[in-house]
């Protein structure tokens, strides 16, 4: 009889931006990678549908949120845009299992803020105060 594999959970998991764990993060959107298909068809093709091609790979924004603490390393990283620079970093996420073990990575390649988000603030709130970063890559590769 075949061995029963579960799925692993999403709530554990860590992110490295250059290699370094800057802080936690309450949520990571996932990554995804699309291809639209290119259809071509030629005139002497009658009755006949269309070849599909892949076209070009785009890799989706991936947005980081955590509990605003003292660190500023998102707004500073976003004041290099802000100043004309676009400084590429490589931005590791890797799920873990309960044993706290690393079990899948994905890596963003050549990733730079295209958003910061101050948290929101209400008064009657109980909350945790949120901020995020959206980034934009120019790949993405599970690694693991």
């Amino acid at each position: 009889m075949a061995e029963i594999m579960y799925p692993y959970k999403k709530y554990n998991y860590k992110v490295l931006i250059d290699q370094k764990e800057e802080a936690g993060f309450s949520e990571v959107s996932d990554p995804d990678i699309t291809s639209d298909p290119v259809e071509y068809r030629e005139g002497n093709m009658a009755g006949k549908p269309p070849v599909k091609q892949p076209g070009i790979l785009m890799y989706s924004n991936v947005t980081l949120k955590r509990g605003t603490t003292e660190s500023q390393g998102f707004v500073d990283w976003m004041k290099e845009i802000q100043n004309g620079k676009a400084p590429r970093k490589t931005v590791v996420i890797t799920l873990m299992d309960d044993e706290m073990q690393e079990v899948a990575s994905w890596q963003l390649e050549k990733a730079w803020p295209t958003k910061y988000s101050a948290p929101d603030f209400n008064a009657t709130s109980n909350e945790v105060a949120i901020e995020s970063l959206e980034l934009v890559c120019e790949g993405i590769t599970r690694t693991k």
